[in-house]
């Protein structure tokens, strides 16, 4: 149970969240009108177009699949560990997703299949980078667990349990800011197009920046604890 919820932790969530909100809502606005922060639909049309036999779409689906676990492959290589903690090197995970989503950009109207599975992988890697805190588990791409827990809380409180006040924050902060990035998707891409990608890239990149600051001013400012 979470006891204590970090600043960074909470914002991280929430700002994360909106990313892959604002990626989904373009991928379904886009030519591909596909999802692309989660993979259980995907896996449905992925068995549908076998089901109908369509070798196209089946590759398709299948290298979609791959493309966001290979995207989770390069956050355990880069990150190594599941436990959200400060000094793991997030901020190299965030603008490298930062930069997969501006390679998007710059090829979605010429090759709009290849920069799905682009798409795919960063937010393969977003979702890959700290799955847990504290016992909780961290998803930022896509909502059902974070529903699934909201239920169970709900349902344990009826049962006489306490409610855990640090986890509902740190799953309504989800959950908000995946609304909240769908939202500019979907208000920005009639007026915008493509350019609404510059969006996730670019709260990508602040967020690297900004954990890179705070990391560092946070780890020189308990070196200096210890040495007093």
């Amino acid at each position: 149970m979470i006891t204590k919820l970090p600043a960074w932790v909470e914002l991280g969530s929430f700002f994360l969240a909106s990313v892959a909100g604002s990626l989904n809502v373009f991928t379904l606005q886009s030519v591909l009108n596909q999802p692309v922060s989660h993979l259980t639909g995907p896996t449905a049309s992925l068995g549908l177009s076998i089901a109908q036999g369509s070798s196209t779409q089946t590759i398709y689906f299948i290298l979609l699949l791959l493309s966001f676990s290979a995207g989770a492959a390069l956050s355990g290589f880069l990150i190594r560990e599941r436990q959200l903690k400060l000094g793991r090197r997030y901020g190299v995970a965030l603008f490298i997703e930062s930069f997969m989503i501006f390679v998007s950009y710059l090829i979605f109207n010429k090759q709009p299949h290849i920069a799905h599975f682009i798409l795919a992988a960063a937010c393969g890697l977003q979702n890959a980078m700290g799955t847990t805190y504290s016992g909780a588990i961290v998803r930022t791409t896509h909502l059902t667990g974070i529903f699934t827990d909201l239920g169970i809380i709900i349902g344990n409180f009826f049962a006489g349990i306490s409610l855990p006040i640090k986890e509902i924050i740190l799953f309504v902060s989800i959950v908000i800011g995946f609304l909240c990035g769908s939202c500019v998707s979907g208000l920005l891409f009639k007026h915008i197009g493509n350019a609404v990608l510059f969006y996730p890239a670019g709260v990508c990149g602040i967020c690297g920046l900004i954990y890179f600051t705070y990391r560092h001013y946070t780890i020189r400012r308990n070196n200096k604890t210890q040495r007093d």
